[in-house]
């Protein structure tokens, strides 16, 4: 059954707020860049045991982009904060799949009294801003900023980057291709680029500070999330789970299934004994 959102005003941006279920382990699970909450279902496993909350961050899904700017993944944290604290949710485990990832990675260095546990999902960004496997975002919101639609898919599926994609990681180059045909494609494009030219404003230090539950989820076949950033990750929080599932170039179901065994195993293994927040 799916709940209807919720709109919350955060300056002159309407978001979307999904508010699923109403069990006793709050989470805030986000979606990746160019996602929605439809992305979010396909990942998270709702259970009458956990209340999830996912915002679709500006300017993607339903969300409107507002006159805010520059976009950022602080940014996008902070809306996601917004909504938790309009939800009545103190601390929560927060998570999300690539760029949702960055920003529960963000919420977790910077508001380490709400946040009481991790989940991310391939993971696109380590601890460096503007990562070279996030280079192609910039190049298709570049095209799409400089010419026509048609043209500008013409000129990226005629590119180096997706004849590379397209031998290495088909899944990615569909991604990026259906960039082009969003009815929001220029503005989303601005989120692109800021977006891929940002990063989750966590050192390496500051992570291996982070004293809470992790887990961290990667796979291959996958140039935009490489397996190693999510190794990277793993190694750098102490004591956080790592689990390697099907790559999505090879089978989605399998892989969408892989990843909700194993946010399920963490989370009933990790907090179902506590007393929740």
């Amino acid at each position: 059954m799916v709940t209807a959102p919720a709109i919350m005003l955060r300056d002159d941006a309407a978001l979307r707020v999904f508010d699923m279920g109403q069990g006793r382990l709050p989470v805030v699970f986000q979606h990746g860049l160019g996602g929605d909450a439809a992305q979010v279902a396909q990942n998270f496993p709702d259970s009458p045991s956990r209340r999830r909350l996912t915002v679709e961050c500006r300017a993607q899904g339903g969300s409107g982009a507002g006159s805010r700017r520059p976009f950022s993944i602080a940014m996008f944290a902070d809306d996601v904060l917004a909504a938790a604290d309009a939800a009545g949710l103190d601390r929560f485990v927060a998570g999300g799949i690539s760029m949702g990832a960055a920003i529960a990675l963000n919420l977790a260095s910077r508001y380490p009294e709400r946040v009481i546990g991790l989940v991310l999902v391939r993971p696109a960004w380590a601890f460096d801003a503007a990562p070279l496997n996030m280079r192609p975002y910039v190049e298709v919101a570049e095209l799409i900023r400089s010419r026509p639609l048609d043209e500008a898919r013409d000129a990226f599926a005629a590119s180096a980057t997706a004849a590379r994609f397209r031998a290495e990681a088909p899944d990615n180059l569909t991604s990026l291709l259906g960039f082009f045909a969003r009815e929001n494609a220029a503005v989303f494009a601005e989120v692109m680029q800021a977006i891929a030219n940002d990063g989750p404003g966590v050192t390496r230090a500051a992570a291996s500070g982070l004293a809470i539950p992790t887990l961290v989820i990667g796979s291959g076949i996958d140039l935009v999330h490489p397996l190693a950033i999510a190794r990277s990750l793993a190694d750098a929080i102490p004591n956080a789970a790592f689990v390697e599932v099907t790559p999505k170039a090879t089978d989605k179901d399998r892989h969408f299934t892989e990843v909700r065994a194993a946010i399920t195993r963490f989370l009933d293994d990790r907090f179902n004994n506590q007393d929740q927040p």
